[in-house]
């Protein structure tokens, strides 16, 4: 693993878990251009390493997850580097959003702005009793330029994104978790348990129809009903070619722990 300025990468503690910390303590963790950058290279390389299985995402500290992208950097740009700035973000959360690994945003205290799209890029998004969500981009006289208008919505609903975003409200963790933007919600001293546990079921099952499921899950967003059945059906039927299939099944029917070699 290469060495950054910004972020920090772990992994080891846990077979098949790669934590990446966002590491900006001082301004919240917001995420400027090299954050991003360091951010898109770490998920191309984790995406390469056949050890890892899952990936959580965190900010380092307890006051911030990543409290928004980094307005001082931003506040001059024009708009040709303002579309610069957010193709970069777009590109990292759809890194995220395509990759094979589930992601699991871990978030502790502020998610807004950039860091709510950050997490929204995630498929699951485990928050602390103490985390605040938002899109207050408005109040600076933009909008959400990482995909916040469209993740938001697909997730909570389009009237509830309205709401978010043309208000620029922030609600907390409870609230997140009751409009279904939070998938768990954990006591802060029982949140890595959580995000531990989850990972750890899903590192134990066969990685290619891991991968599998979340393609055809993430594709058929966009599909009607038909296309994305016949998308699923195609997939499942693939992996009928592959060596975990057959260690899965054999596994099954031999009563044993499946040894899945990702092949």
């Amino acid at each position: 693993m290469g060495q950054y300025e910004h972020i920090s990468v772990e992994t080891g503690t846990q077979p098949g878990l790669a934590v990446v910390t966002i590491r900006r303590e001082k301004a919240l963790n917001a995420l400027n251009d090299a954050t991003l950058r360091e951010l898109t290279r770490v998920a191309g390389e984790l995406e390469d390493d056949d050890d890892v299985r899952v990936v959580a995402v965190t900010g380092a500290g307890d006051k911030a997850f990543v409290a928004g992208a980094d307005i001082g950097e931003m506040k001059d740009l024009g708009p040709r580097e303002a579309k610069d700035f957010a193709e970069r973000g777009g590109a990292l959360a759809a890194s995220i959003e395509g990759s094979k690994k589930p992601y699991i945003a871990v978030v502790n205290g502020f998610a807004l702005g950039g860091g709510c799209e950050l997490a929204l890029a995630c498929d699951f998004i485990y928050a602390s009793g103490s985390a605040v969500f938002g899109q207050p981009e408005v109040k600076l006289g933009v909008i959400p330029g990482f995909g916040g208008t469209q993740r938001l919505s697909r997730r909570v609903g389009i009237a509830k994104a309205k709401e978010l975003v043309l208000t620029g409200a922030t609600i907390s963790a409870d609230e997140a978790s009751r409009i279904g933007l939070v998938d768990v919600l954990a006591e802060p001293d029982a949140l890595w348990d959580r995000v531990r546990e989850s990972a750890k079921a899903i590192a134990k099952n066969g990685p290619l129809a891991v991968a599998e499921a979340k393609r055809v899950m993430q594709a058929g967003q966009s599909m009607t009903l038909e296309h994305a059945v016949d998308t699923e059906q195609r997939a499942f039927a693939g992996l009928f070619a592959t060596g975990d299939q057959k260690e899965g099944m054999d596994a099954f029917v031999s009563k044993r722990k499946p040894e899945f070699g990702g092949r």
